[in-house]
């Protein structure tokens, strides 16, 4: 079974400017795909659409045995909850809370149990090598340690499916590069489906297929070998 699966995905934004077309595509549990294309070509609303955040002009998305068309706001939210992990360019991770409380707060969403979930958050910072940081605040961390913060966030309820929006772009080459590794590395050792949508060749290369975004669909590219 795929995590993440679309069937003949149509989408514009108004009168004559269609952004795809036909659009299919399915990623499988492990597998990290990068998704590239020109700004304005829609990377990030496909993001949206499969993500259950806005709808596709036609065709189906489906996260594992569900197929998001049916399902009203109230199913969708709690999907995005149970199964879906968010990884954005600028973070979000939230001030007022510490690392450990951010790193939590998708299991708090879920789970009256507040003893699990700071165990399972430190169990994620040790992951990403935030151990002794969980009673931090954002205000002390660098652009790097932000962004693996909402990684551990992102993963630490087990989701079938991470979707990533440009996960670097506010990274100096050499922090993204290890962000980006760290990402790749605990994605497939959680078995998730995790799709980037990105501009960089270089968040690319750490991807196990490369798809470029058209307005006819998606065309499969050869991993760069220099990133």
């Amino acid at each position: 079974m795929h995590a993440i699966e679309t069937r003949g995905l149509t989408k514009a934004v108004g009168p004559g400017r269609r952004l795809f077309h036909d659009l299919s595509m399915s990623v499988g549990p492990g597998e990290l795909v990068a998704v590239t294309g020109e700004s304005g070509v829609g990377k990030s609303t496909l993001l949206n659409i499969l993500a259950g955040l806005d709808d596709a002009d036609a065709g189906e998305v489906r996260i594992e045995d569900t197929a998001l068309g049916p399902l009203d706001e109230t199913a969708r939210t709690r999907l995005r909850r149970e199964r879906i992990g968010f990884v954005f360019q600028a973070f979000h991770i939230l001030p007022y809370l510490t690392l450990e409380q951010n790193v939590a707060l998708p299991l708090a969403l879920i789970s009256p149990d507040g003893a699990a979930a700071r165990a399972h958050a430190r169990e994620m910072l040790d992951d990403v090598g935030l151990a002794e940081r969980g009673d931090d605040y954002a205000r002390d961390l660098s652009g790097g340690e932000l962004q693996r913060v909402a990684i551990a966030r992102a993963l630490v309820h087990r989701p079938a499916v991470i979707l990533a929006d440009e996960p670097t772009g506010n990274l100096d080459p050499d922090t993204a590069a290890r962000v980006l590794d760290l990402f790749a590395r605990a994605v497939r050792s959680r078995n998730a489906a995790a799709v980037i949508v990105t501009h960089s060749s270089a968040t690319a290369a750490v991807a196990d297929r490369v798809l470029r975004l058209t307005a006819d669909g998606l065309i499969n590219q050869a991993r760069s070998v220099n990133g």
